[in-house]
């Protein structure tokens, strides 16, 4: 729901008042990738959210949202963290996630956690620090935790 609830308000906020469709809409892996890289933050979280709507075939993106995941930007880290979930069992990815769960922000961490439970089995070298999410301060990070350790284990939660 949290995530349904997200990617609208980026696309509404997108949207207000200029009458066109996102400006991730019709782009490649590749271009959504190089809007990582520009300067414009706005721009930066477009081409993350973009990227999370290729899903797999966006997996060449990896290393570069591995390193949005790093930015001082919270809601580019959280869309990075959504982007490298859709990419499916990458050891690169997993890796990433895991890291995030130590962010600074609860959204990343719930978001890396969350992506790391829709990975599923592939994801097991996440258990340990799933578990210590379970101790989170923030209710949300600790509840996405949960859901992904079961996913992880193969008791899948929805």
């Amino acid at each position: 729901m949290f995530k349904r609830y997200l990617r609208l308000v980026l696309i509404l906020t997108m949207l207000a008042g200029c009458g066109r469709k996102p400006p991730y809409v019709g782009r490649s892996v590749a271009e959504l990738e190089r809007m990582l890289d520009d300067p414009n933050p706005t721009v930066q979280v477009q081409g993350a959210h973009g990227l999370s709507l290729h899903g797999e075939d966006a997996r060449p993106a990896i290393p570069a949202l591995a390193r949005a995941l790093k930015s001082s930007n919270g809601l580019l880290r959280q869309q990075a963290a959504l982007a490298l979930g859709e990419m499916g069992a990458e050891q690169t990815a997993i890796e990433a996630l895991m890291e995030a769960l130590h962010d600074a922000e609860w959204t990343v961490r719930r978001q890396a956690a969350v992506s790391l439970g829709k990975i599923g089995p592939a994801a097991r070298a996440a258990l340990a620090p799933l578990q210590r999410c379970r101790e989170d301060e923030n209710t949300l990070v600790r509840k996405a935790a949960e859901r992904a350790l079961s996913n992880i284990k193969g008791d899948v939660v929805k």
